[in-house]
């Protein structure tokens, strides 16, 4: 590695719920720079999941994120002139940053409802095992169990 380590910044809190999470997943939302208008979402759907669900949106949220959270990714390594899929563990900061990945991107890809609609849909569906980023993450695992042979050039 080249050059000094970047120290890596320290994120507040949201204001409405106090925790990192929460904030870190609203700046994923966030598109050039509104991020009130990404808070905005975020807190939409909430509420949204309490109607729908009659659950604490938190438990909900948490739940979301750790069903969709992949354990193994495959990354693309060159090893003697061929490209190798190799399977490795993912950290816990990757796995929320993948989980809350594809839960956005799940719902947007979803037409006709207004985002926070469909990022309170995922949420909920994701929490029950089921839905766009869940079917993401199996792919990911088939993926990596399809790729288990190539382990052994994984540095470990």
């Amino acid at each position: 590695m080249r050059g000094k380590q970047i120290p890596k910044r320290k994120i507040t809190p949201d204001p409405q719920y106090g925790l990192v999470e929460v904030a870190k997943f609203i700046n994923y939302i966030m598109r050039k720079g509104k991020k009130s208008l990404a808070a905005n979402i975020v807190y939409t759907s909430f509420d949204l999941i309490h109607k729908k669900t009659k659950k604490d949106p938190l438990t909900v949220f948490r739940k979301a994120i750790e069903n969709v959270s992949p354990s193994l990714e495959v990354r693309s390594r060159r090893i003697g002139g061929a490209n190798y899929q190799i399977p490795m563990r993912t950290n816990e900061n990757r796995r929320f940053i993948l989980a809350s990945r594809w839960i956005i991107n799940a719902a947007k890809s979803k037409k006709g409802k207004a985002m926070s609609e469909k990022l309170a849909q995922e949420l909920i569906n994701a929490s029950l095992g089921e839905g766009d980023a869940i079917k993401k993450k199996q792919d990911v695992h088939r993926m990596a169990e399809a790729n288990k042979a190539f382990a052994h050039f994984a540095r470990y």
